[in-house]
């Protein structure tokens, strides 16, 4: 029961004073339009279906089809990326990380089969999907996903 009054502190500039959510706002000077990343134009969305995003009747259409056998000609695992060479020749064909099975990374000159998908937009180049990798290359250190190196 205490008659001690509080002291008011007076209310910030450009405001009426007469609510408090008034109050909390920030002065109208510190307001200002922000332009936009110079790099908004060159982000574009990449054409390439990985398996997250790939649509049902393309991963069935990859699953009826024929089983294709090549060598890895080059993979990053940090990219993401890699390309097989098909044994019958032909153009190397692209390899998402997320259509990879199985427990390592392939390295170059391993033995892989893999089915292939088009790829969108205008579906005249392939990518490798469901890529397996048949016969490790001899004398090199093949890595796991989890990240211990085995050496075959």
């Amino acid at each position: 029961m205490s008659s001690q009054a509080r002291p008011e502190t007076p209310p910030p500039e450009g405001s009426t004073g007469s609510s408090k959510s008034e109050s909390l706002k920030p002065p109208a000077c510190r307001h200002r339009d922000r332009s936009p990343s110079p790099m908004r134009s060159y982000l574009i969305p990449s054409p390439l279906p990985t398996r997250r995003n790939r649509t049902c009747s393309a991963t069935a259409r990859a699953s009826e089809g024929p089983v294709f056998v090549g060598v890895c000609k080059c993979f990053s695992r940090s990219k993401g990326h890699g390309f097989i060479t098909p044994s019958d020749g032909g153009k190397d064909i692209f390899v998402h990380i997320s259509d990879i099975e199985g427990e390592y990374v392939p390295v170059e000159g391993d033995e892989l089969s893999y089915k292939v998908c088009s790829i969108p937009p205008k579906y005249e180049k392939v990518q490798a999907v469901e890529v397996n990798i048949t016969h490790l290359k001899p004398g090199t250190k093949h890595e796991t996903w989890s990240g211990h190196v085995i050496t075959s």
